[in-house]
Protein backbone atom coordinates (compact mmCIF):
# COMPACT_ATOMS: atom_id res chain seq x y z
CA UNK A 1 0.00 0.00 0.00
CA UNK A 2 1.35 3.67 -1.13
CA UNK A 3 1.69 5.77 1.85
CA UNK A 4 -0.55 8.31 0.66
CA UNK A 5 -3.63 4.99 0.74
CA UNK A 6 -2.20 4.11 3.80
CA UNK A 7 -2.45 7.60 5.67
CA UNK A 8 -5.88 7.78 3.93
CA UNK A 9 -6.77 4.49 5.69
CA UNK A 10 -5.89 5.57 8.97
CA UNK A 11 -8.10 8.00 9.16
CA UNK A 12 -10.74 6.17 8.16
CA UNK A 13 -10.21 3.54 10.67
CA UNK A 14 -9.45 6.43 13.24
CA UNK A 15 -13.31 7.47 12.58
CA UNK A 16 -14.63 4.66 13.15
CA UNK A 17 -13.48 3.94 16.57
CA UNK A 18 -13.36 5.98 19.66
CA UNK A 19 -9.87 4.55 20.36
CA UNK A 20 -6.95 2.51 18.93
CA UNK A 21 -3.49 1.16 19.43
CA UNK A 22 -0.67 1.68 17.41
CA UNK A 23 -0.70 -2.58 17.88
CA UNK A 24 -4.33 -2.97 16.08
CA UNK A 25 -3.79 -0.35 13.58
CA UNK A 26 -0.29 -1.60 12.66
CA UNK A 27 -2.09 -5.05 12.38
CA UNK A 28 -5.31 -3.46 10.23
CA UNK A 29 -2.41 -1.68 7.61
CA UNK A 30 0.16 -4.57 7.62
CA UNK A 31 2.90 -2.07 8.48
CA UNK A 32 5.19 -2.04 11.49
CA UNK A 33 4.36 0.26 14.32
CA UNK A 34 6.90 2.64 13.65
CA UNK A 35 5.48 3.46 10.73
CA UNK A 36 2.33 4.08 11.91
CA UNK A 37 3.58 6.47 14.26
CA UNK A 38 5.08 8.03 11.24
CA UNK A 39 1.57 8.07 9.65
CA UNK A 40 0.29 9.45 12.72
CA UNK A 41 3.35 12.63 13.43
CA UNK A 42 2.42 12.94 9.77
CA UNK A 43 -1.49 13.31 9.99
CA UNK A 44 -1.17 15.90 12.96
CA UNK A 45 1.25 18.33 10.88
CA UNK A 46 -1.84 18.14 7.93
CA UNK A 47 -4.07 19.41 11.09
CA UNK A 48 -5.70 15.77 12.27
CA UNK A 49 -5.81 16.01 16.02
CA UNK A 50 -4.76 12.99 16.99
CA UNK A 51 -4.45 12.43 21.09
CA UNK A 52 -3.01 9.77 22.74
CA UNK A 53 -3.56 8.27 26.35
CA UNK A 54 -2.21 6.01 28.85
CA UNK A 55 -3.10 3.28 31.15
CA UNK A 56 -4.35 -0.11 30.10
CA UNK A 57 -7.05 1.13 28.02
CA UNK A 58 -5.16 3.48 26.24
CA UNK A 59 -4.52 4.42 22.61
CA UNK A 60 -4.76 6.91 19.98
CA UNK A 61 -8.24 8.83 19.12
CA UNK A 62 -9.50 11.19 16.50
CA UNK A 63 -11.18 14.60 17.53
CA UNK A 64 -14.63 13.95 15.60
CA UNK A 65 -14.33 17.92 14.44
CA UNK A 66 -10.49 17.08 12.85
CA UNK A 67 -11.39 17.51 9.29
CA UNK A 68 -9.12 18.08 6.05
CA UNK A 69 -9.28 21.12 3.94
CA UNK A 70 -7.43 21.93 0.67
CA UNK A 71 -4.78 23.86 2.78
CA UNK A 72 -4.17 21.28 4.72
CA UNK A 73 -3.10 18.42 2.12
CA UNK A 74 -0.02 16.65 2.46
CA UNK A 75 3.43 18.35 0.68
CA UNK A 76 3.53 15.07 -0.78
CA UNK A 77 0.16 15.24 -2.38
CA UNK A 78 0.42 18.69 -3.72
CA UNK A 79 3.69 18.27 -5.05
CA UNK A 80 1.82 15.13 -6.82
CA UNK A 81 -1.12 17.78 -8.24
CA UNK A 82 1.89 20.00 -9.54
CA UNK A 83 3.64 17.21 -11.10
CA UNK A 84 0.83 16.17 -13.17
CA UNK A 85 0.27 19.87 -14.52
CA UNK A 86 4.18 20.76 -15.11
CA UNK A 87 4.18 16.86 -17.22
CA UNK A 88 1.08 17.26 -19.26
CA UNK A 89 2.56 20.68 -20.16
CA UNK A 90 5.87 19.63 -21.00
CA UNK A 91 4.09 16.24 -23.10
CA UNK A 92 1.71 18.21 -25.28
CA UNK A 93 -1.28 20.93 -25.26
CA UNK A 94 -4.00 19.30 -22.83
CA UNK A 95 -7.33 20.43 -22.56
CA UNK A 96 -8.06 22.34 -19.48
CA UNK A 97 -5.21 22.23 -18.17
CA UNK A 98 -5.33 25.87 -17.81
CA UNK A 99 -8.00 25.45 -15.15
CA UNK A 100 -5.91 22.58 -13.30
CA UNK A 101 -2.73 24.86 -13.47
CA UNK A 102 -5.53 27.89 -11.61
CA UNK A 103 -6.83 25.58 -9.11
CA UNK A 104 -2.74 24.34 -7.83
CA UNK A 105 -2.47 27.88 -7.59
CA UNK A 106 -5.07 28.69 -5.56
CA UNK A 107 -3.96 25.42 -2.79
CA UNK A 108 -0.29 27.09 -3.10
CA UNK A 109 -1.87 30.28 -1.83
CA UNK A 110 -3.72 28.34 0.67
CA UNK A 111 -0.86 27.04 2.04
CA UNK A 112 0.61 28.36 5.43
CA UNK A 113 4.30 30.11 5.12
CA UNK A 114 6.08 26.50 6.53
CA UNK A 115 3.95 24.42 4.10
CA UNK A 116 4.33 26.75 1.52
CA UNK A 117 8.61 26.40 1.96
CA UNK A 118 8.12 22.64 2.09
CA UNK A 119 6.53 22.72 -1.33
CA UNK A 120 9.31 24.66 -2.40
CA UNK A 121 11.89 22.12 -1.54
CA UNK A 122 10.53 19.37 -2.66
CA UNK A 123 9.67 20.81 -6.75
CA UNK A 124 13.23 22.13 -6.27
CA UNK A 125 14.17 18.50 -6.35
CA UNK A 126 11.57 17.05 -8.88
CA UNK A 127 12.65 17.84 -12.81
CA UNK A 128 10.73 17.73 -15.86
CA UNK A 129 13.29 17.29 -19.15
CA UNK A 130 12.22 16.80 -22.60
CA UNK A 131 10.41 13.57 -23.60
CA UNK A 132 12.56 10.36 -23.35
CA UNK A 133 15.24 9.76 -26.01
CA UNK A 134 16.50 6.55 -25.40
CA UNK A 135 17.26 3.08 -27.31
CA UNK A 136 15.86 1.10 -24.28
CA UNK A 137 12.23 0.67 -25.07
CA UNK A 138 9.92 1.98 -21.95
CA UNK A 139 8.38 -1.00 -19.67
CA UNK A 140 6.04 -0.73 -16.62
CA UNK A 141 7.61 0.66 -13.21
CA UNK A 142 7.43 -2.11 -10.41
CA UNK A 143 4.54 -0.68 -8.22
CA UNK A 144 6.35 -1.50 -4.95
CA UNK A 145 8.87 1.11 -6.35
CA UNK A 146 6.45 3.95 -6.08
CA UNK A 147 5.43 3.11 -2.67
CA UNK A 148 9.07 2.68 -1.54
CA UNK A 149 10.45 5.29 -3.78
CA UNK A 150 7.79 8.30 -1.77
CA UNK A 151 8.75 7.22 1.38
CA UNK A 152 12.30 6.93 0.97
CA UNK A 153 12.30 10.59 -0.85
CA UNK A 154 10.06 12.00 1.76
CA UNK A 155 11.82 10.08 5.06
CA UNK A 156 14.86 10.76 3.45
CA UNK A 157 15.65 6.83 4.13
CA UNK A 158 18.43 5.15 1.77
CA UNK A 159 17.18 2.67 -0.91
CA UNK A 160 18.17 -1.01 -2.25
CA UNK A 161 17.64 -2.60 -5.14
CA UNK A 162 18.49 -4.92 -8.12
CA UNK A 163 19.41 -2.97 -11.20
CA UNK A 164 19.57 -3.53 -14.38
CA UNK A 165 22.06 -0.78 -16.49
CA UNK A 166 21.36 -0.47 -20.49
CA UNK A 167 24.04 -2.99 -21.41
CA UNK A 168 21.90 -5.72 -19.62
CA UNK A 169 24.22 -6.24 -16.26
CA UNK A 170 22.69 -6.54 -13.43
CA UNK A 171 23.29 -5.15 -9.62
CA UNK A 172 22.44 -4.59 -6.29
CA UNK A 173 22.59 -1.07 -5.16
CA UNK A 174 22.22 1.01 -2.02
CA UNK A 175 21.00 4.84 -2.67
CA UNK A 176 20.57 8.44 -1.32
CA UNK A 177 17.09 9.51 -3.09
CA UNK A 178 17.67 12.98 -3.67
CA UNK A 179 15.30 14.18 -6.83
CA UNK A 180 13.24 13.07 -9.06
CA UNK A 181 13.31 13.16 -13.17
CA UNK A 182 10.43 13.10 -15.17
CA UNK A 183 10.90 12.81 -19.36
CA UNK A 184 7.68 11.67 -20.30
CA UNK A 185 6.42 8.97 -20.64
CA UNK A 186 9.62 7.38 -18.28
CA UNK A 187 10.87 8.68 -14.77
CA UNK A 188 14.06 8.48 -13.17
CA UNK A 189 15.54 8.28 -9.17
CA UNK A 190 18.20 11.03 -8.94
CA UNK A 191 20.51 9.76 -6.29
CA UNK A 192 23.80 9.36 -4.71
CA UNK A 193 25.24 5.87 -4.96
CA UNK A 194 26.65 4.85 -1.40
CA UNK A 195 29.30 2.74 -2.95
CA UNK A 196 30.40 4.78 -5.32
CA UNK A 197 30.34 8.30 -3.99
CA UNK A 198 29.05 9.58 -6.52
CA UNK A 199 25.43 11.14 -8.22
CA UNK A 200 23.59 8.71 -10.62
CA UNK A 201 20.56 8.45 -12.34
CA UNK A 202 18.39 5.10 -12.03
CA UNK A 203 15.41 4.66 -14.34
CA UNK A 204 12.32 3.12 -12.55
CA UNK A 205 11.28 0.23 -14.85
CA UNK A 206 14.88 -0.79 -14.58
CA UNK A 207 14.44 -1.39 -10.83
CA UNK A 208 13.35 -4.54 -9.10
CA UNK A 209 12.69 -5.38 -5.66
CA UNK A 210 13.32 -2.31 -3.77
CA UNK A 211 13.86 -1.81 -0.37
CA UNK A 212 13.37 1.20 2.01
CA UNK A 213 16.55 0.86 5.01
CA UNK A 214 16.68 2.81 8.11
CA UNK A 215 19.61 4.31 7.31
CA UNK A 216 18.98 7.70 7.11
CA UNK A 217 20.47 10.64 4.95
CA UNK A 218 21.39 14.49 5.19
CA UNK A 219 19.82 16.50 2.11
CA UNK A 220 22.58 17.20 -0.50
CA UNK A 221 22.82 21.06 -2.10
CA UNK A 222 20.32 21.06 -4.76
CA UNK A 223 23.66 21.13 -7.31
CA UNK A 224 23.47 17.69 -7.18
CA UNK A 225 20.32 17.05 -8.44
CA UNK A 226 20.37 19.81 -11.20
CA UNK A 227 23.49 19.02 -12.21
CA UNK A 228 23.33 15.34 -13.20
CA UNK A 229 20.71 16.40 -15.40
CA UNK A 230 21.32 20.26 -16.61
CA UNK A 231 18.82 20.64 -19.37
CA UNK A 232 15.58 19.37 -17.30
CA UNK A 233 14.24 22.26 -15.22
CA UNK A 234 12.36 22.40 -11.95
CA UNK A 235 8.37 21.16 -11.85
CA UNK A 236 5.87 23.72 -10.13
CA UNK A 237 4.58 26.45 -11.16
CA UNK A 238 4.65 29.55 -14.00
CA UNK A 239 6.61 31.15 -11.47
CA UNK A 240 9.28 29.12 -11.44
CA UNK A 241 9.64 29.37 -15.19
CA UNK A 242 9.37 32.92 -15.87
CA UNK A 243 11.75 33.42 -13.24
CA UNK A 244 14.10 31.46 -16.33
Amino acid sequence: MRTAERRDELVRLLRRRTSWTLEALADQLEASRRTIARDVDALRDRGFEVRGTTGPGGGLRLEPTSVMVSSQLATEEVVGLVLSVAVARATSSMPFAAGAESAIKKIESALPPQRASQLQIFMERVLVGDSYRDCWPAHAVDARFLAVFEEAFTTRRTLSFAYQDRNGRRTRREVEPHGLLVRPPVWYAIAWDIRKDAPRLFRADRVRRPEVNERQFLPRPTQLVTGVCPDARPSGSRRSESRR
